[in-house]
């Protein structure tokens, strides 16, 4: 058995009651509630708002590994990613017997309920928590920190989202999913720590570059001091990074949770199997880095002031005050030769019309026509929907 053939079966163990980005903490509670007995439950502690955050624990086996999803609040793809997992590891399978045989899971989703409240990044008192592992003046931040020294874990998935005008170098095709083993310190050092996470990340990009060519990409290794990646990696837990990026035509990733769950069994299954050993770093270093050379929308040759120019419009998505839905708000990114570049929606402005102006770094104000017909539309930022 093996993954391709695993996400053809996806239905049989995907959570159907998370269907978008923005479900709460009520909605996840009585999920991991109703866990058979083979999971075991325990609440870490409260948010600034008092909501619980939960623990669940599986397997029997040696290596631990910790798994913790959205630390930011409006980042949900690996909430749902592990709300699949926990369903998969109910069947009964070789490779879950793999697994519960080999690893012991420890995984916290929801770190940020208060965020996912509001469907934004920070928590209630404003803080980002993954900029608190130093000062830890957040409760949720504490929580996360006194876990991972409580449990002591071999290796961990640290589960986020990023955005979606990260491409794959030299694809210009969207980041869909990144990886990264993060640096402990300024001179992004290689010890053995850092080295398991680089090779289990080398299985992963083996398995899912399959899946999605071209499409994978390696993050920004960046050291950050703040960030609890950094330091668990430092402190000596093999820890892996996985974002989620975009995907055309998927603006609630519901195509992405799946590729992000086969980037987690994929991980795990490399742990448990020990075959990451077997890899070697160069091919962590050969996975292509990310870049940013796509826009939300692309419109080639615009007659602008005299001269045919393309236009790179990129959208902020910002929370409604229901937390419940966002809107975008689009501006004008770049002006001139974008030829090295692409998008997620591409127009050809050649014998249009516009109506409007066109400003760099300004909203979005203006309307494209051809034969008179509007083909797109932007009132102050705002894009309007054509029939």
């Amino acid at each position: 058995m093996n993954i391709q053939t695993i996400l053809t079966n996806y239905s049989s163990f995907e959570e159907k009651t998370l269907t978008n980005r923005f479900f709460k903490h009520e909605d996840i509670v009585p999920l991991i509630k109703q866990l058979p007995p083979t999971f075991s439950i325990n609440t870490l502690g409260h948010s600034v708002k008092g909501r619980s955050i939960q623990a669940v624990k599986w397997g029997n086996g040696k290596t631990k590994v910790m798994l913790w999803s959205q630390m930011h609040g409006d980042e949900a793809t690996g909430t749902m990613a592990l709300f699949d997992l926990f369903n998969f590891l109910q069947q009964d399978n070789e490779m879950v017997k793999l697994l519960h045989e080999n690893c012991q899971l420890l995984m916290i989703p929801m770190v940020n309920p208060d965020g996912a409240a509001v469907f934004t990044r920070r928590n209630a008192q404003q803080i980002d928590i993954n900029r608190d592992f130093i000062q830890t003046a957040s409760p949720e931040a504490k929580i996360l920190k006194k876990s991972r020294a409580d449990f002591a874990p071999d290796f961990g998935f640290n589960l986020h989202d990023q955005t979606t005008l990260w491409s794959v170098d030299e694809t210009l095709k969207p980041a869909t999913l990144s990886y990264l083993a993060p640096a402990y310190d300024k001179a992004l050092s290689v010890n053995k720590t850092r080295e398991n996470a680089m090779l289990v990340i080398a299985d992963m990009f083996k398995e899912l570059n399959l899946l999605l060519p071209q499409h994978i990409g390696l993050f920004d290794d960046e050291y950050e001091p703040r960030a609890f990646g950094d330091n668990f990696q430092l402190a000596g837990t093999s820890t892996i990074l996985i974002e989620a990026g975009g995907y055309q035509n998927d603006p609630e990733k519901q195509q992405i949770r799946k590729y992000y769950f086969a980037s987690i069994l994929s991980g795990l299954v490399s742990i448990a199997s020990k075959s990451y050993e077997k890899q070697h770093t160069s091919s962590y270093f050969a996975i292509p880095q990310n870049n940013k050379q796509i826009f939300h929308i692309m419109i080639h040759n615009l007659l602008l002031d005299g001269i045919k120019v393309s236009v790179g419009i990129n959208y902020d998505e910002c929370p409604n005050d229901d937390g419940m839905s966002t809107y975008k708000s689009y501006s004008i990114q770049d002006i001139g030769d974008l030829s090295f570049c692409d998008a997620y929606e591409v127009f050809d402005a050649d014998n249009c019309e516009v109506k409007g102006t066109i400003t760099f770094n300004k909203a979005a104000d203006f309307e494209l026509l051809m034969d008179k017909q509007s083909i797109l539309t932007f009132k102050e930022g705002q894009k309007s929907i054509l029939f």
